[in-house]
């Protein structure tokens, strides 16, 4: 589930420092000290693997952050633990074929296996699932 699944614009969460301080100018880590709740004002793509937010800060200015930088907060302020499990909706059928490998063959008769052609099978259409 991504980020956008869980909050919107609007909504307020809070910069983890350690995970950014490193790229930030001495003016916004300043602002992060003086309070490290901001509002997120708008959503990008970061480099097609994820999504990043843009921040208001305390000090009024805007700054993009990694979805892994920020910490998501509920209407009353509290921190929402992160769900570090793979998926919600975990299946183990699905969980089996995603942890299935194909081994390529090099003898005929692995070749004509029909045990084999059925994993190569659904090796190359377990990314569509």
């Amino acid at each position: 589930m991504s980020i956008l699944d869980k909050t919107k614009i609007g909504n307020f969460v809070q910069i983890n420092l350690e995970l950014s301080k490193d790229r930030l100018t001495k003016e916004i880590v300043d602002a992060i000290n003086v309070s490290s709740v901001a509002k997120i004002s708008d959503f990008r793509i970061t480099d097609g693997k994820g999504i990043g937010v843009i921040l208001k800060l305390s000090n009024g200015k805007e700054q993009w952050f990694f979805e892994e930088e920020i910490d998501l907060l509920d209407e009353n302020g509290n921190l929402i633990k992160k769900n570090n499990d793979k998926k919600e909706n975990s299946n183990f059928i699905f969980d089996f074929l995603r942890e299935l490998n194909y081994e390529n063959k090099n003898k005929v008769s692995e070749l004509l296996n029909p045990i084999n052609f059925f994993i190569w099978l659904v090796v190359s259409f377990k990314d569509i699932f």
